[in-house]
């Protein structure tokens, strides 16, 4: 088989690909993408536990750097886009490769700004989003006594972006900015943008995202106010301080990682239900469930698939020896649907104990804002599933996101059934 993790356009239905590899190459080396892909449940787990032996900084070299190490070739196009930004943020582009990056990091650095930005993602302040939270949901759902209602665009995209903008300070006009900022670097980082890394779109919306959140940010310094920023911003003793084009760059992880993850796993999870209406029966019935069927949901079809290590010596996985320095796919998708760890892993079934799922990783790196995500996930179904009944889906085939990262429906439209 030639498996490539990058070609999104072969990923509508990546899961027979993902057994074939577990069942005959669970450490798979891919000439085409030049690295190694690891499906197995065990072997994704023990290289999520060994970040001495698997660096994260893979995360930043090929997502945010095409693969490359250091700085990109300076090419006229290159000098080009770095003097544009650097002209219009002044800020110099290469020091994005050296700012800390939170998925990016290791050890002492990673640790640090971990505990930073953790001081926006406390029990408290988590909480004391529900009723906001609740408030969009209910102003989404008016749309759905239309008779015609796109889960995405109506309930799974707004939910999440509002909050999140709310969160960070954002003014509520600035929504429509916020996505599209979003869709730009999930385009650019894993979808058609990859193909044509300097585009145009793609450094527009860096330029206005940086200016955007700068000024933000100096004034959140000069006078701090109730929200994350704030609270990532304010100088404590023993850390060392965010410098702005960290600030940046960790809003920029939010777009992606708190945005993107909870839309998707809106959408995945209603695909799922409607996939399997003696299941959504059983949740309309019992709506306790739901934050079950949110871990199943995670499970059977992750938001995020996959993420990437690099090895930092010569590693043995799954009896294929792993050169120091090669890059790692770690396919979070596969490994939630080992066999060898969840029995009959092709089945969406609210019965399973589906804990211990890597849908939202694992160890040091597990997911900043898994709580949020399953806080507005969980208050988006409860309104939603009760309805869900009356409705059918008007396409039949499934239209996903273009992207190798994240996975989700781009629309789904629903009809009120004749």
């Amino acid at each position: 088989m030639d498996f490539n993790p990058f070609r999104y356009q072969d990923l509508h239905d990546p899961y027979p690909a993902y057994q074939e590899l577990r069942d005959d190459a669970p450490v798979y080396w891919s000439e085409s993408a030049g690295v190694f892909c690891v499906s197995r449940y065990d072997d994704v787990l023990h290289v999520l536990k060994s970040p001495e032996l698997f660096s994260s900084r893979a995360m930043f070299t090929m997502l945010m750097n095409q693969g490359q190490e250091g700085t990109p070739p300076l090419t006229p196009r290159v000098l080009g886009m770095m003097v544009r930004i650097l002209v219009r943020t002044r800020l110099n582009p290469l020091e994005f490769a050296t700012a800390r990056n939170l998925i990016a990091e290791d050890g002492d650095r990673h640790t640090n700004m971990r505990n930073i930005v953790n001081r926006g993602f406390t029990p408290r302040r988590i909480a004391a989003w529900e009723e906001r939270a609740r408030e969009v949901v209910q102003e989404c759902m008016q749309k759905l006594e239309g008779g015609s209602f796109d889960v995405m665009r109506d309930l799974a995209i707004p939910l999440p972006v509002t909050v999140i903008a709310g969160m960070i300070g954002i003014e509520h006009e600035r929504r429509a900015d916020f996505k599209r900022w979003s869709d730009t670097f999930v385009s650019n980082i894993s979808g058609p943008g990859r193909e044509d890394p300097y585009n145009k779109p793609f450094q527009y919306a860096l330029i206005e995202l940086t200016n955007y959140i700068r000024k933000i940010t100096r004034e959140r310094r000069r006078a701090p106010a109730d929200d994350l920023i704030s609270a990532i911003v304010a100088e404590q003793e023993g850390a060392v301080a965010l410098t702005d084009r960290e600030v940046m760059q960790f809003v920029m992880l939010l777009l992606i990682a708190g945005n993107e993850t909870t839309t998707n796993l809106i959408g995945n999870a209603v695909t799922a239900l409607l996939d399997h209406p003696d299941q959504l029966a059983r949740l309309a019935e019992d709506p306790s469930q739901i934050p079950q069927a949110l871990d199943e949901t995670l499970r059977y079809d992750a938001p995020i698939q996959l993420v990437f290590r690099k090895a930092t010596r010569p590693v043995e996985l799954a009896g294929t020896m792993i050169p120091e320095g090669a890059n790692v796919t770690l396919l979070i998708g596969s490994a939630n649907r080992d066999e060898r760890r969840f029995a009959d892993p092709d089945r969406f079934d609210l019965d399973r104990d589906a804990r211990g799922h890597l849908g939202f990783g694992f160890g040091k790196h597990f997911c900043l804002g898994s709580s949020l995500a399953r806080l507005e996930a969980r208050v988006a179904l409860e309104a939603l599933v009760p309805q869900l009944s009356r409705f059918e889906r008007c396409e039949a085939e499934r239209t996903l996101v273009e992207s190798f990262l994240v996975r989700g429906p781009r629309r789904l439209e629903l009809r009120a059934v004749a």
